[in-house]
């Protein structure tokens, strides 16, 4: 295979401290500093693995992050899936996603994975998954 995984998930936020804290708690990912990407626009990293990064933008007076519909009406991209390191990472993740009112931690076997759908602090929806053995 020519590919190794995501690189990076870009969205547009209207509060990255806010998804910041959310996405350092639940999954102990690293926010790096937010740096102007343009007139009236920012972006941070938020590093959630060793090679996989979240992109967020905040865009003076985009409306986007306020859009938010059922699953399959949010565009060509509708959710992000994102890989547990391990099945006691999974269960830390599940738990802390429960803590932090993000999921009911309803664990779903879709025969070769297990997944856990939450909605971060801006409404994305996501999924954690652990492959099955």
């Amino acid at each position: 295979m020519l590919l190794d995984g995501v690189n990076h998930i870009a969205w547009i936020s209207k509060d990255v401290d806010r998804l910041g804290r959310f996405y350092t708690t639940v999954f102990d990912a690293v926010v790096e500093p937010t740096r102007e990407h343009g007139p009236g626009e920012t972006m941070t990293v938020i590093d959630i693995g060793p090679t996989t990064q979240l992109n967020i933008f905040v865009i003076d007076g985009n409306t986007q992050a306020d859009r938010q519909t059922p699953m399959w009406g949010r565009g060509r991209i509708d959710h992000v899936g994102l890989a547990a390191a391990s099945h006691e990472a999974f269960e830390t993740i599940r738990s802390r996603l429960i803590d932090a009112g993000a999921s009911d931690g309803t664990v779903n076997d879709f025969g070769k994975a297990l997944s856990i759908f939450f909605r971060d602090p801006d409404g994305l929806e996501g999924e954690v998954l652990l492959p099955k053995p």
